[in-house]
């Protein structure tokens, strides 16, 4: 049985928080790879920044460059309609039935998990891991596999802003992505 880790996000844009919690799991729990899975309609939040599909798909596929075990997963991006996990997951049981799928999940969505579509289900197919993150709470009705991760008070909101602004972003994010976006004036960067 392959052991998938899964990441979703708006990654608008995909930050060096995201590549560590990805990282992180991926070697606490051997998983065999984590795909990173930009969504279309996020149900939860309005996309900011007026930035593609294509871009965010472009920058994601840049974030995770050189990395073997991190894949890009479009399979939301591929489907028109709110992403809801429920829907995503059944087809990507359904398309690979020998995989044991791991949600990964910052501690700002376990705390958001009791409003999470069709939630009871959800939980029968996958594996939730959440990661830690400064100022939510991991505590959950919902069993979540916790893992130790570094704790990064980092969000794609601020790296918008800080772009807009034409503030510093090395480090913040992984080079191809800072390219990508002064390349494409995207969040008002120039």
């Amino acid at each position: 049985m392959r052991k998938v880790g899964i990441l979703g996000g708006t990654f608008n844009p995909p930050h060096v928080g995201h590549l560590i919690m990805a990282n992180e799991v991926l070697y606490a729990l051997k998983l065999d790879e984590v795909r990173f899975m930009p969504n279309a309609v996020p149900p939860h939040k309005k996309l900011d920044g007026n930035v593609s599909d294509e871009s965010r798909r472009r920058m994601t596929e840049l974030a995770i460059e050189g990395n073997d075990s991190f894949l890009l997963e479009t399979i939301e991006m591929n489907r028109s309609g709110t992403s809801y996990t429920i829907d995503t997951m059944r087809e990507l049981i359904h398309k690979e039935p020998d995989t044991s799928f791991y949600f990964i999940i910052g501690a700002d969505m376990i705390e958001y998990l009791p409003k999470w579509h069709e939630i009871d289900e959800l939980m029968k197919l996958i594996t939730f891991v959440g990661v830690k993150r400064p100022g939510y709470s991991t505590d959950t009705p919902y069993p979540v596999m916790l893992i130790e991760t570094p704790e990064i008070h980092l969000s794609s909101t601020v790296l918008r802003k800080k772009a807009a602004h034409g503030e510093p972003l090395l480090y913040l994010l992984p080079d191809g992505v800072i390219r990508y976006i002064k390349e494409n004036g995207l969040y008002g960067a120039e």
